[in-house]
């Protein structure tokens, strides 16, 4: 495992994490023991197949659940034992989500669909501002039915980097996109990360989405397997799958 920059900065801190479901007389640990780093301004792909326990760290992590055991910090707040109503603060203030499905309103134009979230921010960015980050400028009056998968995608992640949150968790953000349209939208996440310095988590079965990390996570069997850092990282544009 790699270690830890002087320079950087931890912003989650996961000490022996670990989270068990009691399915009826089936008991399931989804997560056994987990540590691990994050830090302010990175982008990490955490890889895994299914059942590995990615998307249930990442949901511990963006306060979605709760360990069952084990320590998680966000910077100097210990999320492990916050209430119910201190992890909806936390997600409210610092967590923009994006996940495989887009979740739109249909009712709404994309302008709409991103003003639910900064109507309720403390500093939002406008709706137009974050639509024109992700290259929608000339999309935002249309309704989720004019919109293609990937356009619907970009509101979703729009949508989330409204708020300006610290953490941008994404869940198999390309899962139902086809590759050319992925990497596009994967393209809009580095872009994210790299002007706003969010940092940023992807989660994904995709081996070939880990090239364009900073650092790759791999979870197996509820345990990080392996942490690999990439010396330089990959431009989305020239990824294939």
């Amino acid at each position: 495992m790699s270690s830890q920059k002087p320079s950087r900065q931890t912003v989650f801190r996961a000490r022996d994490v670990s989270k068990i479901y009691q399915m009826g007389e089936v008991t399931i640990h989804a997560l056994r023991g987990v540590d691990l780093d994050l830090y302010a301004g990175e982008l990490v792909v955490m890889l895994g197949a299914s059942g590995s326990g990615k998307s249930t760290l990442l949901n511990i992590m963006g306060g979605l659940d709760t360990a069952t055991s084990g320590e998680l910090h966000y910077r100097d707040q210990e999320l492990s034992r916050a209430s119910d109503r201190q992890l909806t603060a936390f997600r409210r203030d610092h967590v923009g989500f994006v996940f495989q499905f887009y979740n739109m309103i249909p009712s709404l134009t994309a302008r709409e669909n991103v003003a639910i979230v900064t109507d309720i921010a403390a500093d939002p960015m406008r709706p137009e501002e974050a639509l024109e980050l992700v290259g929608l400028k000339d999309r935002m009056d249309h309704f989720p039915s004019q919109l293609s998968g990937g356009e619907q995608q970009r509101v979703a992640i729009a949508r989330a980097i409204a708020k300006r949150p610290a953490v941008l968790m994404c869940d198999e953000p390309t899962g139902a996109l086809d590759s050319k349209t992925g990497v596009r939208v994967l393209q809009v996440i580095e872009h994210i990360n790299r002007e706003i310095g969010t940092t940023t988590a992807i989660i994904t079965h995709n081996e070939v989405i880990g090239r364009m990390a900073d650092r790759v996570i791999r979870l197996r069997d509820g345990k990080v397997d392996e942490i690999h850092e990439n010396a330089e990282r990959a431009d989305p544009a020239g990824l294939g799958w």
